[in-house]
């Protein structure tokens, strides 16, 4: 599995960005996919899951409520739709394809990633 990222850019505070992760290869149907972000000198952060069917949808503390994961499967592809950015959601955000259906928040649990886009958001 080959997974595109796409859609970042800079956007200032308040706004909204709408991130994609198309899938080349495999189907990753079944698997779960997991948005996560990287800014410079820190670690990778989880930010959100989604189930390979979409009944679990799981988001990292600082972004609940503002962020909405979804994919669809028949597309092969995965959506991260950003709202209401903060400048400390600034880091690069990557999309990745799960070893299992369900996922978790650790990036270990991953098996596919895609080459990250990078999301700046000014004050």
């Amino acid at each position: 599995v080959q997974l595109q990222a796409s859609g970042g850019g800079l956007v200032q505070a308040g706004g909204s960005l709408r991130l994609s992760c198309v899938g080349s290869g495999r189907p990753f149907g079944g698997r779960a996919m997991g948005w996560f972000r990287q800014a410079p000198g820190q670690e990778r952060e989880f930010v959100a899951r989604i189930t390979w069917n979409s009944d679990g949808i799981y988001y990292g503390d600082s972004v609940k409520g503002r962020f909405t994961a979804s994919r669809d499967n028949a597309l092969n592809s995965a959506y991260l739709q950003m709202n209401d950015l903060k400048p400390e959601d600034t880091a690069v955000y990557y999309c990745a394809a799960g070893r299992t259906a369900w996922g978790s928040s650790w990036a270990t649990d991953y098996e596919y990633w895609g080459q990250g886009t990078q999301v700046t958001v000014s004050s």
